[in-house]
């Protein structure tokens, strides 16, 4: 045998074991790159309580129930390493959730949330157009505290806490995601002054949210 003919002949082998590797073993195609930047709309609904105490005089707790809806936008920037997507959202909603209690006959205590935003970190796995991912930072939200009693009063202040989430995005196009979130939302207790006719508060809400969201990506 020639060294020309054993050369061939180690060629033609080689590419036989390469070719049964690669049936074994197939690639896979590139999939949707999640890099980029994202702006958007969402939607949902919220539930959760809120817990107000008195401060003086006579001690008295109150706990209405909230629920409601809210609509907002957002913006992002993702980066993708492999599978693995980091990146950071913002987020911010009008909303109307809120809810009352009645302490006694005509004494009514209430919680809206009027608006409600965060800033947070974002990191999920990719499988091509699916995006599976956990969501938390922190949150903000301008929530009113009000008292109905013969005379009433209702004074917002903006709250500050932290926000944890999980959800699933969708890539309908290279420029269009749909997704769906839940959230949770932890704000702090707030104190609110009132009116002489009424007593001094503490007031802590947490919130439970879900929604769907579109984006465009840049």
């Amino acid at each position: 045998m020639t060294l020309a003919s054993a050369g061939f002949l180690a060629l033609m082998c080689g590419s036989a074991f390469a070719a049964d590797l690669g049936a074994e073993l197939p690639m896979t195609a590139p999939g949707f790159d999640w890099t980029g930047h994202y702006a958007g709309l969402q939607a949902g609904y919220g539930w959760g309580s809120s817990d107000i105490s008195g401060t003086e005089g006579e001690p008295f707790t109150a706990s209405p129930d909230l629920s409601g809806g809210f609509i907002g936008g957002h913006v992002a920037g993702l980066w993708q390493f492999d599978q693995a997507v980091v990146g950071a959202v913002a987020e911010l909603n009008y909303a109307s959730i809120d809810g009352s209690t009645e302490l006694g006959p005509g004494n009514t205590f209430g919680t809206d949330i009027k608006w409600l935003g965060s800033v947070n970190a974002k990191a999920g796995y990719a499988m091509d157009r699916f995006l599976f991912y956990g969501v938390g930072g922190i949150a903000f939200a301008g929530i009113e505290t009000s008292q109905n009693a013969g005379t009433s009063f209702a004074t917002t202040r903006t709250s500050v806490g932290w926000t944890v989430g999980a959800g699933v995005d969708y890539a309908l196009t290279d420029q269009f995601v749909v997704g769906a979130q839940y959230r949770y939302y932890d704000f702090r207790s707030e104190h609110f002054d009132a009116p002489d006719a009424f007593v001094d508060r503490d007031q802590k809400v947490k919130l439970n949210t879900v929604g769907i969201n579109l984006s465009y990506k840049f």
